[in-house]
C-alpha cells in the first residue's frame, strides 16, 4: 500500500474520531480500551503489516477523539461564563466587517482579556463602526440561547464566541487600529458594492451585491423566500456549495472560449481566490475556496481518486484545526458534500444525459445541479425542514448566466470606481441576466406545491442515506469501467 493511500485512511481515522465524539460523545473508558488496544498490539505490528496498519489507524482514531474532546472542553471553561446576566466594562476591538441589517448590525468585538473569548454585540444601524475600530463597553453579558431546533450557543462557540451584548454604551477609542491589508481590503468590497448601487436599483442591486460578496443583507424577505421556494438560495450566499459550483461553472465556462485546461484551472483559481479576498476572507470563504482548488485540481487533473484524497485531506486539516466545524458548521458539511457529489455524481448524471445538447453548457450544469444537490439533500433537510420540488429547473436555467454575471459583477464594481462610462455600458449588458434571473425565480415560485415541507428525521437515516449512496456510486463506477473495457475489446 503506497504511502499517500496509508495516510488517506489516517485520515478517515481522525475525521471518524471526530466524528464520534461530536455526535456520540464516546466515554473515556473507551478510549483507555482503544489506547490499551494500541500499546498491546505495538510489539506484534512489528512483524505483522496488517496489524501495524489497525493500530495506526486506531492511534489516528484517539486522536480525533481527544482533539475534539479538548475543543469542547473549551466552552464549558471559557471566562466569560462568570460574567453572564452581569453587568461589565470591556475594552477592545472590532476584528470583522460589521454586519448591516434592516434595523440592527452586528459587530464581532474581541475583548483585551482574550480568556473571554469573542462576543457578538448587537447594537443599532447608527452610529456605524467599521473593522478595527478601538471600543469601550458597556452593557450586559448574556449566554447565547439554545432553541429547540438551533444549537446557537455551539453554532457561535465553533467560531470562538462565548458571548452576547445587546445594544450596550459604546464609546470609541480609537478608529482604524486594524491589519492594514485587511482594512483595505474591506475599504475596497464598501467602494464596490456602491459602485454597483449607483448602476443597479433594487432587487438587482441586492442580487449582484450578494452573488459577488455574499451579501444577503440587501435582499429583501419576499425575495429571499422566493430564491427559497425554488431552490436557488445558494447563489446568494457564500457558502461551499456556492462557490463550488460557480467555480466548476467558470472553469467549463473557460474551456468552451477554447482555453486550455491549465489557464482555466489557474484563471479559475484567480477568480476564485481574489472573490475569497474581497468578501473579506472569513473562515467559512477560506474553507469554501479550498474546496473549490481541490475540485478545480480534480477537474484539471481528470483524476477521481486523486480529488477525493485531497478532499479527504483537506477536511482532516479543518478538523484539526477546527474539530467543532463537523457538527457545528453546516457551510463546512455543505462545502464538503456539494464537492463530493460534483466528483463522484456529475460524470454519472453527464453519461446518462448524453443525449442532452451541449448548448449553453445544458449538460454540465444539469449533471452539476442534481450531483451537488443530491448529495447535499439529507443535510438540508436535516437543518431547515424543507426541500424545493422544482429546484433542477430554475437551477438548470439560471446556472449558465451565473459565471458571465460574476465576471461582468467584478468588472463593473470595479471600473465603477475608475472609469464609470465603462462600467456604464457593462451594465448594459449584464442588465439583461439580471432580469432574468429574477423573472425565473418569481415565475417558479409561485407554482403551487414547489415545496414539500419535511419533518426532520433522525440522524441515523442521514448515515443510511450516504451508505446506499456510495453503494450505488461504486456499483456505477464499475459498469463504467466495464462498459469501457468493452469499447476497447
Amino acid at each position: 500500500m503506497s504511502s499517500s493511500r496509508l495516510f488517506f485512511y489516517f485520515c478517515l481515522s481522525f475525521i471518524f474520531g471526530v466524528f464520534l465524539f461530536s455526535y456520540l460523545k464516546i466515554f473515556p473508558i473507551f478510549i483507555f480500551f482503544l489506547l490499551f488496544f494500541f500499546i498491546f498490539s505495538l510489539p506484534f505490528s512489528i512483524v505483522n503489516k496488517k496489524l501495524l496498519f489497525v493500530s495506526f489507524f486506531i492511534l489516528f482514531l484517539i486522536f480525533g477523539i481527544l482533539r475534539t474532546g479538548i475543543s469542547f472542553s473549551k466552552i464549558e471553561k471559557n471566562l466569560a461564563k462568570e460574567y453572564f446576566e452581569k453587568e461589565i466594562d470591556l475594552v477592545g476591538k472590532i476584528i470583522e466587517e460589521p454586519k448591516a441589517g434592516d434595523r440592527t448590525t452586528k459587530l464581532i468585538f474581541l475583548p483585551k482579556e482574550k480568556e473571554f473569548g469573542k462576543t457578538l454585540i448587537f447594537i443599532n444601524k447608527y452610529p456605524e463602526y467599521k473593522y478595527g475600530d478601538q471600543l469601550e463597553v458597556k452593557g450586559t453579558l448574556k449566554e447565547p440561547e439554545k432553541y429547540q431546533n438551533f444549537d446557537y450557543k455551539n453554532y457561535l462557540a465553533k467560531d470562538g464566541i462565548y458571548s452576547l451584548i445587546y445594544f450596550p454604551e459604546i464609546k470609541v477609542i480609537e478608529r482604524n487600529s486594524g491589519n492594514l491589508i485587511k482594512s483595505f481590503l474591506i475599504n475596497l468590497k464598501e467602494k464596490m458594492e456602491e459602485s454597483l448601487v449607483s448602476f443597479f436599483s433594487p432587487p438587482y442591486s441586492g442580487l449582484m451585491e450578494s452573488l459577488l460578496f455574499g451579501d444577503e443583507e440587501k435582499i429583501s424577505e419576499e425575495w429571499k423566500e422566493k430564491f427559497n421556494l425554488t431552490g436557488v438560495r445558494h447563489i446568494t450566499a457564500v457558502s461551499g456549495m456556492n462557490i463550488t459550483i460557480i467555480s466548476f461553472l467558470i472553469f467549463n465556462f473557460l474551456l468552451s472560449l477554447g482555453f486550455w485546461r491549465n489557464q482555466s484551472f489557474y484563471f479559475s483559481i484567480l477568480l476564485i481566490f481574489f472573490y475569497v479576498l474581497m468578501i473579506g476572507a472569513s473562515s467559512s470563504a477560506i474553507r469554501a475556496f479550498v474546496m473549490a482548488f481541490l475540485f478545480l485540481v480534480a477537474q484539471s487533473l481528470g483524476r477521481l481518486s486523486t480529488a477525493s484524497r485531497a478532499l479527504v485531506f483537506a477536511a482532516a486539516l479543518m478538523l484539526f484545526l477546527n474539530p467543532l466545524l463537523l457538527k457545528y458548521d453546516v457551510g463546512f458539511q455543505l462545502s464538503f458534500l456539494a464537492t463530493m457529489g460534483l466528483i463522484f455524481l456529475q460524470p454519472i448524471f453527464k453519461d446518462l444525459f448524453e443525449k442532452i445538447p451541449k448548448i449553453f453548457s445544458l449538460r454540465e450544469n444539469l449533471s452539476a445541479t442534481l450531483g451537488a444537490q443530491i448529495f447535499t439533500l439529507p443535510i438540508l433537510i436535516y437543518n431547515f425542514g424543507k426541500i424545493s420540488l422544482i429546484s433542477p429547473l430554475p437551477n438548470i436555467l439560471i446556472l449558465p448566466f451565473l459565471p458571465h454575471l460574476t465576471i461582468f459583477g467584478f468588472f463593473i464594481s470595479f471600473l465603477g470606481i475608475i472609469f464609470k462610462p465603462l462600467a456604464y455600458f457593462l451594465s448594459l449588458i449584464s442588465f439583461p441576466f439580471l432580469y432574468f434571473i429574477l423573472k425565473i425565480v418569481d415565475i417558479f415560485s409561485k407554482i403551487p406545491f414547489s415545496s414539500l415541507s419535511i419533518k426532520k428525521f433522525s440522524f441515523i437515516f442521514i448515515l443510511f442515506f450516504y451508505s446506499i449512496l456510495a453503494i450505488l456510486i461504486k456499483k456505477s463506477e464499475e459498469r463504467r469501467k466495464l462498459k469501457f473495457l468493452g469499447i476497447m475489446i
